[in-house]
């Protein structure tokens, strides 16, 4: 059965790998990852609650966005994150940007019109930067058959959502201990995997919310 899916990103992020559908004369932006995406879902079950492309909200003040964005998640039952190197406005305090108010969103429980909605399933699509290349957030260790992702740089619901199951299970390699299993409420994959098989990894998403309860889930900006 399909699920409502909405997607969180900075819209204007250049630092991401160049697309075929982008014309040679503009630059490739996060915005059109996106695209991919909801092509991608609009010949599946699952059913995008993001906005589209054509749809313009410049013209509309923050707390009208607010109400819109708020009533979209409110909908929907799992959320992507897509992260990309340039997403967080360098100099401006995170409350003051979209995606941890988003990503906020999506993880409380809401009450409208007389009813409850739930905490989201959360997916973190990690994009290529300029270079093709997901050193930034995902460095690979073939000895260890393991994987180390640099949260220090994302924003701080994302950073303390990530890492944070209960009773995690561990093995040492090389002098490193690595994490086995679903060891964050909001797992990270490579878009190239991603885009390859949407509905695997959103049933990842899923699988890590039914056991929700395992993991120290932080919901609020600080």
């Amino acid at each position: 059965m399909g699920k409502k899916i909405f997607i969180s990103y900075k819209y204007s992020d250049e630092k991401v790998q160049s697309l075929d559908r982008t014309p040679f004369w503009e630059k490739t932006t996060a915005r059109d990852y996106v695209d991919e995406i909801q092509d991608k879902l609009d010949v599946s079950d699952h059913i995008n609650k993001g906005e589209r492309g054509d749809e313009d909200m410049s013209d509309l003040a923050d707390t009208t966005i607010a109400n819109k964005i708020g009533d979209k998640i409110y909908d929907s039952t799992v959320t992507i994150v897509l992260i990309s190197k340039g997403m967080k406005e360098v100099g401006m305090p995170e409350k003051e940007q979209w995606i941890p108010w988003e990503v906020s969103y999506s993880l409380r429980e809401q009450t409208r019109q007389g009813q409850r909605s739930k905490t989201n399933a959360l997916l973190a699509v990690v994009l290529p930067d300029e270079n093709g290349s997901y050193e930034y957030f995902i460095s690979e260790n073939t000895q260890c058959n393991s994987r180390t992702l640099h949260t220090d740089f994302l924003f701080q619901i994302l950073r303390e959502n990530m890492f944070n199951i209960k009773n995690p299970k561990t093995r040492e390699c090389n002098g490193h201990t690595i994490y086995q299993g679903y060891e964050s409420y909001i797992y990270s994959v490579k878009w190239e995997d991603f885009i390859d098989d949407i509905d695997k990894y959103i049933e990842v998403s899923l699988e890590i919310w039914r056991n929700r309860n395992e993991y120290e889930i932080v919901k609020k900006i600080k």
